[in-house]
């Protein structure tokens, strides 16, 4: 419990969590740490997006005009945001410590978005945890990090390692699908929902509503 609570400041200030996610496996192996890890990340998004959606909303929604692509999103979400909100954490077109705050000014309510986050991320929670497992196991077997040859420890490396990155690729790539094709639906586009613009652009009367709704 006090693993998962850790991640709170972290995701709250916007910091990697990896290393903590690695550490999980290390310290707890793959069960334990999977769902430590999992629990946790989610409880920081959380804590994150309800940040940004009280006493942090003014910041995220004066950043947010740097970037009025983002708009398009916003609008797919008003519409399918569960959909929406899992499909961006399949496929990490942004990161995630920035995608909580983005993601609290949208219509999305907090237990779709806490439940499409915790499935979101499971597959790369899965994949660093099982790097930390996998250096653990290395390491209980040599017992002395310095026994194996470099050779040796790339070839153990990468038969372990590179199936569950692989199997994230493949996620992925899936997911960037499905993400496309679901804000074409809606009118967006992939690539300029997330381009960074210097200036806020003239938009359509539509977006210019979503824009209406997050400054209420």
């Amino acid at each position: 419990m006090c693993r998962a609570v850790a991640y709170i400041p972290l995701t709250v200030l916007a910091v990697p969590a990896s290393v903590l996610t690695i550490g999980g496996g290390y310290l707890f192996g793959l069960p334990i740490g999977f769902v430590a890890d999992s629990v946790g990340a989610t409880l920081g998004s959380g804590a994150a997006f309800l940040l940004g959606r009280t006493i942090g909303k003014p910041f995220v929604v004066a950043k947010l005009k740097d970037y009025p692509q983002f708009q398009s999103v916003a609008l797919a979400i008003e519409k399918s945001g569960f959909k929406i909100c899992l499909l961006l954490r399949l496929a990490p077109l942004l990161p995630f410590r920035m995608l909580n705050y983005r993601l609290s000014v949208t219509p999305i309510t907090l237990g779709p978005y806490l439940l499409s986050s915790w499935l979101g991320m499971m597959p790369i929670t899965l994949a660093l945890v099982y790097v930390g497992t996998t250096l653990k196991d290395l390491s209980d077997v040599t017992h002395k990090w310095s026994e194996l040859s470099f050779g040796h420890w790339a070839s153990l490396i990468l038969s372990l390692v590179v199936p569950m990155i692989l199997m994230v690729c493949v996620i992925t790539k899936v997911a960037q699908n499905a993400l496309r094709k679901a804000l074409a639906e809606h009118g967006g586009d992939m690539n300029i929902a997330v381009a960074a613009s210097p200036e806020l652009n003239d938009v359509s009367h539509e977006r210019s509503c979503w824009l209406n709704y997050v400054v209420r």
